[in-house]
């Protein structure tokens, strides 16, 4: 009998179905999400000189070493915290895009620490504008986790990776 082609005896691989768009809006979402955290980070830079009045107005009793180290620490902290958070929405994006099935369980986790951390910063110090982008980076991960674990996303997480 003639085979057309050789075969190595194993079955095809099944195909991942296409990304279907409720993924798709996840994963712009996610852009969008590390997009918000840049700039919040932008404008903590540019307008950290309101952030010294903050300081006095919570913490009246701190001298002026106090403000000054409590400044210096919230601006290294954001910066680091900024930097970390952008890669990490720069990875969930891609690994839900390819389909990898714990991008929807780790994003989903992120989401939860970035809830707490959105509770507890209400109660620090903080730049009204960097608040207002604060919620929009946490909406989009809010959008997006709710993307993700839609009945038509499970399909394009559940395929095996190839």
């Amino acid at each position: 009998m003639y085979k057309p082609y050789p075969s190595s005896g194993q079955a095809p691989a099944p195909q991942r179905p296409p990304m279907p768009n409720s993924v798709l809006t996840a994963v712009r979402l996610m852009y969008a999400g590390a997009a918000l955290t840049f700039i919040e980070l932008i404008v903590l830079l540019a307008t950290v000189g309101s952030l010294k009045a903050d300081i006095i107005r919570q913490y009246p009793h701190y001298t002026a070493s106090q403000v000054h180290t409590a400044e210096v620490a919230y601006i290294i902290g954001a910066v680091v915290q900024a930097i970390v958070a952008v890669g990490l929405w720069l990875w969930m994006a891609r690994a839900s895009a390819a389909g990898r099935n714990y991008a929807r369980i780790t994003g989903t986790v992120f989401f939860g620490l970035n809830t707490l951390f959105l509770l507890l910063s209400l109660r620090a110090p903080h730049v009204g504008v960097g608040l207002v982008f604060y919620v929009l980076v946490w909406l989009a991960g809010l959008g997006a986790v709710i993307m993700l674990w839609r009945s038509e996303s499970a399909p394009y997480f559940s395929q095996p990776r190839q």
